[in-house]
């Protein structure tokens, strides 16, 4: 292994968090968290790693975008058919995770996800671009496919069918919602002594608030 690699360090030192700091809502205090990194000019904000289990029970990740989020949950889009639309369907447990370096935070969202009504997906696919609606025709998300010129092709193809007439969302594309069961939020500190505040449900609109360990 590359010892220039095990050197790499970062202290950090911008912030730090408390119990009595934090709200009592860890919507609220994604809020709070969210808008000073939408003020710090964070490019890409609202990308987020989204985990899910596969059929043997391997973990998989990737990063997605998060498009809206509520009291309900934090929702994001994707092919039903690609592999973390189907392993949701499958096994509706779920992590995101969103890391903020430049103000040395992450949230840390453990839940479950469930599709979003079909109107709300409507809603959502309306506003996208063309370029994007027509993709999300062309793309059989997370097959395997020939080459890159069949996947631009079966793009004209799609593009020049929809010529001049409305292109309706894919049944098979949409969005979930993850419900949280729990959140942390970590603030880096001094000598890796960083903050770690959880909220876990404890009952009907209550949170228990937990300070862990680095």
């Amino acid at each position: 292994m590359p010892s220039d690699i095990a050197a790499l360090r970062k202290d950090y030192t911008l912030h730090s968090l408390t119990e009595t700091d934090v709200d009592p809502s860890p919507f609220a205090q994604f809020t709070r968290w969210w808008n000073q990194a939408l003020e710090s000019a964070i490019e890409e904000v609202n990308a987020m790693a989204l985990s899910t289990l596969n059929q043997e029970g391997f973990p998989e990740s990737r990063i997605v975008l998060l498009k809206g989020y509520s009291e309900k949950g934090f929702v994001f889009f994707t092919n039903y058919e690609s592999n973390k639309g189907t392993q949701l369907q499958h096994n509706a447990n779920c992590s995101l995770l969103f890391f903020w370096k430049e103000i040395e935070r992450q949230v840390r969202i453990n839940g479950k996800a469930e599709k979003i009504t079909a109107q709300e997906s409507d809603e959502y696919f309306n506003s996208r671009p063309e370029g994007s609606k027509i993709g999300a025709w062309a793309s059989p998300q997370s097959t395997v496919v020939e080459s890159q010129q069949w996947l631009h092709e079966n793009f004209e193809k799609i593009k020049a069918s929809y010529a001049n007439r409305a292109i309706p969302r894919p049944p098979h594309w949409g969005g979930f919602v993850v419900r949280p069961t729990s959140m942390e939020f970590w603030q880096g500190r001094p000598s890796r002594m960083h903050d770690r505040i959880r909220y876990t449900t404890a009952q009907e609109n209550k949170w228990r608030i937990e300070r862990l360990a680095p």
